[in-house]
């Protein structure tokens, strides 16, 4: 019988309020995040800048939760060895974005950084395949990146599951990750479907809530796919 993974929460970063970071991580980090996940954006793969290397490291100083940086850039490679310096833990390229991906995967790992891979909605789970074994986590994103606060795409619930069966087969330990438009009326579909890795922004830094008052209604809600 296949055994269940724990579910992690990631809360992004992207829609906090950078003018309070530090409050706003350590609420989080009280109210039980599991990660800190940070969105990285050149304005060039996404139509979006955010931050860079520096505000990794200065995350870095702030928590000592798991930094799980998200690289939507164009040739990654270039930057691995500054992120990993700066402090992230997990360090996810997008297939679509990486000329040779077995060789960016490589550079992550001997940066001593777990190495995941992202597939855009349109990107088949297929396109990752041959990488598979060498992944720590596999990263399905459920809205077009670059931006905070989007609609949840709602056929990627199918594809989540498939992602799910592919993983069980050739890389069972590592974690399957959804990111985009998850909030409390759709996070036990999606750990339903396969994802034990969720990235929540908006739905944990907003002006309804404290971040740990959001962060207690997605574990209730979770409590509906048990």
């Amino acid at each position: 019988m296949k055994t269940k993974k724990i579910v992690k929460l990631a809360p992004s970063i992207l829609t906090a309020d950078f003018g309070h970071l530090a409050e706003q991580i350590a609420a989080a980090d009280r109210g039980g995040a599991d990660y800190i996940h940070l969105d990285v954006m050149d304005g060039c793969f996404v139509p979006n800048i955010s931050f860079g290397p520096l505000l990794v490291k200065a995350v870095r100083g702030m928590t000592t939760l798991p930094l799980d940086v998200h690289l939507m850039i164009t040739d990654p490679d270039r930057y691995l060895q500054d992120f990993a310096g700066a402090g992230a833990d997990i360090i996810t390229v997008h297939t679509e974005a990486t000329l040779h991906l077995h060789r960016t995967l490589q550079l992550i790992t001997a940066l001593g950084c777990k190495a995941g891979v992202a597939l855009n909605p349109a990107t088949s789970v297929e396109a990752i395949h041959e990488v598979l074994p060498l992944l720590d986590q596999v990263l399905v994103m459920t809205v077009n990146p670059g931006f905070g606060s989007q609609r949840f795409i709602e056929t990627m619930t199918a594809k989540i599951r498939r992602m799910a069966r592919l993983m069980d087969e050739l890389c069972p330990l590592a974690d399957l990750q959804v990111d985009g438009g998850i909030h409390p009326d759709n996070i036990a579909d999606v750990v339903d479907s396969g994802a034990n890795v969720i990235v929540v922004g908006s739905s944990v830094f907003n002006d309804k809530g404290t971040p740990a008052a959001n962060l207690a209604l997605l574990r209730e809600h979770l409590l509906e796919s048990v």
